[in-house]
């Protein structure tokens, strides 16, 4: 599913226009994002929950060239299934 096809399915759901949804879909992401930056976790129970978690500088090597190459430390984002999720795909 595209962000418009979630933006079309939220409108009809909601009972809203399609720039409402948009609008609401944008501001969910932000603040997923925003609590990801500030706590590290943001929690929706029975649906998940995204972590952002540091992953260390690593050496890694060059597929083309075979020469090895620094990877920088980084911070990744990362999501866990809720129970509920799980039971709605099963």
């Amino acid at each position: 599913m595209s962000k418009l096809e979630l933006v079309e399915f939220i409108a009809k759901a909601a009972n809203l226009t399609k720039a409402d949804a948009a609008r609401a879909l944008d501001a969910t992401i932000d603040g997923i994002t925003a609590g990801l930056k500030k706590e590290g976790k943001v929690a929706l129970v029975g649906f998940g929950t995204f972590t952002a978690k540091k992953r260390a500088a690593r050496e890694g090597i060059n597929p083309l060239t075979k020469t090895k190459i620094q990877i920088p430390a980084k911070v990744a984002a990362s999501f866990k299934a809720g129970s509920k999720l799980k039971d709605a795909l099963n």
